[in-house]
């Protein structure tokens, strides 16, 4: 009897070490590489473990709920998958099996405009869940305007920019390679620098769907989205993949949270992958989490059904974190459960999984 899913994946880093045997090198090194010296990858998980937790006891906590919702949509957990270009390199039906994944375990996705399959087929992969159509700009007013025009007819949920890639980082994991530099120069890239503010404005008078900026890493930036009427900031450093030397989301987003004061959603990502560090993200003021490589893992070992047994590990772990905190529901969760911490692991994309390269293990 072939080993079934459950039995052959029982925690989170399996599913690293199983897409790390799956992929070629340099396919890998896209995956998990950073910008240059790969300081902001870095300090994302750093930022994360700086962070403890406040455990509170005796409350009856025999029943938890994670569930959440986010743009009128249902989640099972509070988690969206993130825009990764290029999912068909990970596995054939690259945004299309994800879009599977999202709907049969009852999360959201963002679907990247620089992945396969194209946009309405995804959207039909994933009809019932929840969909945001991620752009990068890489034509005129046009090219855009026809992408989110696609994307509403097809059903998606809302329309998001990214805002953090003016110019495209030195991904030195790749470039040692000689991996992908083409996608660097590529045409079209110069039209992301041209963006701005009259840009938001313009896209957002023509499409009567929400709007998400990605990228937003500053409380000034935040505080400009709120006077263009963003209904959504999303909270990012492009996972470590763009401005080297920047800070980890974690440490920007509860000024980002202040300053905004409940006047739109908050989505955040940054190294995002245990079922506690969901719960800080929640505690610290977040609407929902983006996990990025996690999910990709999953995708990698196993297609759809290893994204869906990646959540539900998560799942396990959010439900065990807030039992233990002394909470049932996420609502309950506030600053109070939470406190700087020093951290005791030096931080790097897979150190929140010991256990990879445990000696004995």
């Amino acid at each position: 009897m072939a080993e079934s899913i459950e039995d052959r994946f029982q925690t989170l880093h399996e599913f690293v070490r199983a897409a790390r045997s799956k992929l070629d090198r340099n396919v890998w090194d896209y995956l998990v590489g950073g910008a240059e010296t790969e300081t902001t990858l870095a300090r994302n998980r750093q930022a994360l473990d700086s962070i403890a937790l406040r455990p509170r006891v005796l409350r009856d906590v025999s029943h938890i709920d994670s569930t959440s919702s986010f743009l009128g949509k249902p989640l099972r957990i509070p988690v969206l998958m993130a825009p990764v270009g290029a999912l068909q390199l990970f596995e054939p039906g690259g945004a299309g099996t994800a879009g599977e994944a999202a709907r049969s375990f009852g999360i959201g996705m963002l679907v990247s405009s620089g992945t396969l399959p194209n946009l309405e087929t995804t959207a039909q992969k994933a009809d019932g869940a929840l969909k945001i159509f991620q752009l990068y700009t890489r034509g005129d007013e046009g090219y855009v305007e026809d992408h989110f025009r696609r994307a509403l007819d097809c059903g998606y949920d809302a329309l998001c920019l990214t805002v953090d890639t003016a110019y495209l980082s030195r991904r030195e994991r790749d470039i040692a390679k000689r991996y992908g530099l083409v996608r660097r120069t590529g045409p079209g890239y110069g039209f992301q620098a041209q963006m701005s503010w009259r840009d938001v404005d313009r896209w957002r008078g023509k499409f009567p769907a929400p709007f998400i900026l990605k990228g937003i890493a500053t409380v000034e930036d935040a505080l400009i989205a709120l006077e263009h009427g963003i209904e959504c900031i999303y909270v990012s450093n492009h996972g470590g993949r763009q401005l080297d030397h920047g800070l980890g989301s974690m440490e920007v987003l509860p000024e980002i949270v202040e300053a905004v004061g409940g006047r739109a959603r908050i989505l955040v990502d940054g190294c995002i992958c245990r079922g506690s560090d969901v719960i800080k993200a929640i505690a610290l003021g977040a609407d929902a989490v983006v996990v990025g490589r996690l999910y990709v893992y999953g995708l990698a070992a196993a297609g759809a059904a290893g994204i869906v047994r990646v959540m539900e590990i998560l799942e396990e772990e959010i439900h065990i974190c807030m039992g233990l905190l002394g909470v049932t529901k996420l609502a309950e969760l506030d600053k109070s459960y939470v406190r700087a911490a020093k951290p005791i692991a030096t931080p790097h994309v897979h150190s929140a999984f010991p256990l990879l390269d445990a000696p004995g293990y």
